[in-house]
């Protein structure tokens, strides 16, 4: 469900940054994604006064901010600053290399190690990137082509988004899901507020569509709210890599998303770029379920 909705969430965010900037873009999509929280922070300070839950320590306060920062402000603002310069189909694709990083973060840091065959993976899902930002040079609709520096930020937001996932795993063995995405949530948001209004002012209210609104709108406690409590529900449950398989759902639905309602143009080069990221992705995630895998990112 969290990939499926996590595939919307281009295509909505490409239709708001038609009228406004990727600040205030980002800024509203959180607003909305706290009000869909305020429920979840209810529910989750109720369970854990019932199940005497312990106490945040300093350390965790500390852990929850600096994920917070990752996850929100940075993550989604160097995000939709390569989305406003890339297309919809582009940007998706490149999320495909999220559960190589996956796989590689558990290498690094979870003491996991990759067979040759895993390798072999990660080489050609980089392989598929660079055939993706060189093999697309044709706007869609929108008039915006893809760019190498547009693909590339997202790329780079996805290694900051490995941070926060590695951050909130370790966070949800004390305090759960629900608490940690609600409280990660509405920290970011504040600190996105922040940010955003001491840079780009204001955002703006009156001269904002009845569409741009709804986009904004599902964006914020669809592809957001909604999309964050699952993925960190599952992940809680699964291994991480177990888990990473299903976020193949979100390059393929967004990009036949940007495709079909936007008029993406995808070559040829990126079509087989798109093809080797998610069977890297499908091979990583698929091979290692064993042993091994049940704690990973623990």
């Amino acid at each position: 469900m969290a990939g499926c909705l996590w595939g919307m969430g281009f295509f909505f965010g490409k239709l708001a940054l038609r009228e406004m900037g990727v600040g205030h873009m980002v800024l509203y999509r959180f607003l909305f994604a706290s009000l869909g929280m305020l429920p979840v922070v209810w529910t989750a300070r109720r369970g854990a006064a019932e199940r005497v839950k312990r106490r945040w320590t300093r350390q965790e306060i500390g852990i929850l901010l600096l994920s917070s920062a990752l996850g929100v402000p940075i993550q989604f603002l160097l995000q939709f600053a390569g989305l406003a310069r890339t297309t919809v189909s582009h940007a998706s694709l490149m999320v495909g290399t999220m559960p190589v990083l996956l796989a590689l973060g558990a290498t690094l840091f979870a003491g996991e190690r990759l067979d040759w065959v895993g390798w072999v993976a990660l080489s050609g899902s980089t392989v598929g990137a660079v055939l993706i930002v060189l093999g697309g040079h044709e706007a869609g609709m929108a008039g915006v082509a893809p760019s190498l520096a547009g693909d590339l930020l997202v790329v780079l937001s996805l290694t900051i988004a490995l941070g926060w996932i590695l951050m909130n795993k370790s966070l949800m063995v004390e305090h759960g899901p629900l608490a940690v995405t609600a409280y990660g949530i509405l920290a970011g948001t504040a600190m996105l507020a922040a940010w955003v209004i001491a840079v780009d002012g204001l955002p703006p209210v009156g001269r904002v569509s009845l569409t741009a609104w709804l986009a904004l709108a599902a964006s914020g406690v669809l592809c957001t709210a909604a999309t964050t409590l699952l993925w960190n529900w599952g992940i809680h449950h699964v291994p991480a890599s177990r888990a990473g398989v299903f976020l193949n759902i979100e390059p393929a639905l967004g990009s036949l998303l940007g495709v079909e309602l936007l008029g993406d143009k995808l070559g040829p080069f990126a079509w087989v770029g798109g093809g080797l990221i998610l069977a890297a992705a499908v091979t990583l995630t698929v091979r290692g379920h064993g042993g091994d895998t049940e704690v990973l990112l623990e």
